[in-house]
């Protein structure tokens, strides 16, 4: 039996939790906030922690966890959020979450954590401050809630990451949060693309010249290793570059030394990432990628999945690229975009978007407008209906059920009632479950009482009793 705080400002999620985590055979310690969760902390031993995201008040979810892995002996803590956001994701992973899930919580789903947490080491608390800013890495699907819980773990290590995916698929953005989420966001975050520079070029480029190196170095260069100092060198593409230039990128990540062209050896503080989008083990199986290289780069590899595996990203991706234009999509163009295969990912979505922003007059774009390619090769398979169907039944229920809210709120222009009307729900049901799922801000007339008590009241507690 183990002591499991809960910390939860609703009262109707707490007892929840609390009643299936002492059926789990364990005792449930409900507090409603971070203060009073600090200070039962300080009373005595907590075996885990159970942690709403947002909480009212200077405490809220995100400083919680902070000042809790800032004890000389924290619990593993699992954040719990009724909407993952990349950013809370990635966040709670870098301060030191156990595990970052979103409500409701099945049974099973809560038992599994509890268990982890409790053979979960204690590791060394993050103290570094959020960053004020991030790049945009829209996901709610399993792939992409993946990668950025391992952005998480990884952002401060020293660790040499490779991300893997198809052309499109946004590895750049992995490597920006990366850098973003660590402790190094406040240096430079240089990109290289190993394709794009003639094999001639990315020497000086990568280790910089002097002047006189060879004919036409007419004054001195820094090379982007030393650009980076104390950031990140992002080396896009990687695969495609030349032999030579490989075992040169070795000795720098065995050494941390850089020599320029015709000049002298250099320390270098340097984060390394890479991406390709080519089949490495394959390349190095036949010879055209060093093995050794591989092995260095490997340390911490990152998979992004292509854009038809992602179903649950789809819109909201496609709904972010609008954000300029202040368009928005209407039903049938969201069911043409989920349809399509995307053999071009996300880079092809974005185009499909803007164009079709640019081209439609109003303030809706409908099917219609939505210009797909006639032939569709990627068809999308079962792995992405089993993508969006991922979880038990709570969840994949919670996961439809805010889709066809947010879509109801669009085609109503934001008007509640209507809304409802769309959906054949009574407004108070709406109002409950758009307060839940973080679509806006509550009904100022609907009660706590009436909140807590529409619908079912296992639902609305986020547990599945089954």
């Amino acid at each position: 039996m183990a002591t499991i705080l809960i910390v939860d400002d609703d009262r109707a999620l707490r007892e929840g939790l609390a009643e299936t985590v002492t059926d789990l055979g364990h005792t449930a310690l409900p507090v409603a906030s971070g203060s009073e969760a600090l200070a039962r902390l300080g009373e005595g031993p907590v075996a885990a922690v159970l942690l709403d995201l947002r909480m009212p008040g200077a405490l809220d979810g995100m400083a919680t966890l902070e000042r809790i892995r800032a004890l000389p002996e924290p619990p593993p803590v699992t954040v719990l959020t009724a909407f993952a956001s990349p950013a809370n994701t990635i966040e709670a992973m870098r301060l030191g979450a156990h595990d970052h899930l979103t409500k409701p919580i099945g049974r099973a789903d809560l038992a599994a954590v509890l268990e982890a947490m409790l053979r979960e080491a204690r590791a060394d608390p993050g103290s570094a401050a959020p960053p004020p800013g991030h790049p945009v890495l829209i996901g709610s699907s399993a792939g992409m809630r993946k990668v950025q819980k391992t952005i998480g773990l990884v952002a401060d290590s020293a660790s040499t990451i490779l991300i893997q995916g198809e052309t499109g698929t946004g590895k750049e953005e992995v490597a920006r949060a990366l850098h973003a989420f660590s402790r190094r966001r406040a240096r430079p975050f240089i990109p290289v693309n190993c394709a794009a520079i003639p094999a001639e070029a990315l020497e000086s480029l990568l280790f910089g010249h002097v002047r006189g190196a060879f004919a036409g170095a007419a004054s001195d260069r820094a090379g982007a290793f030393h650009e980076a100092e104390g950031g990140t060198l992002f080396l896009d593409e990687i695969g495609d570059m030349p032999a030579a230039m490989q075992a040169k990128i070795l000795r720098v990540i065995q050494d941390c030394i850089v020599t320029p062209l015709g000049g002298r050896p250099a320390r270098v503080d340097v984060r390394l990432v890479a991406a390709t989008h080519r089949d490495l083990p394959a390349l190095v199986a036949e010879g055209r990628f060093r093995a050794d290289l591989y092995y260095r780069l490997n340390v911490v590899p990152i998979a992004l999945p292509p854009l038809r595996e992602r179903l649950a990203d789809i819109v909201p991706l496609a709904e972010h690229f609008l954000i300029p234009s202040g368009k928005r999509l209407s039903g049938g163009a969201a069911a043409r975009l989920l349809a399509h295969g995307w053999p071009g990912n996300v880079r092809e979505l974005r185009n499909v978007v803007e164009r079709a922003a640019v081209l439609v007059r109003g303030g809706v774009i409908g099917a219609e407008a939505v210009d797909l390619p006639a032939e569709r090769p990627e068809r999308r398979g079962d792995d992405a209906v089993d993508d969006w169907l991922a979880g038990d039944l709570p969840e994949a229920v919670a996961r439809l059920e805010r889709t066809m809210i947010a879509a109801a709120l669009r085609e109503a222009d934001g008007n509640r009632a209507r809304a409802a009307r769309r959906l054949g729900i009574q407004r108070q049901l709406l109002y409950a479950k758009i307060e839940r799922y973080g679509l806006g801000p509550p009904n100022p007339d609907l009660s706590e009482e009436t909140t807590e008590t529409v619908g079912n009241p296992d639902a609305s507690a986020g547990i599945d009793p089954a």
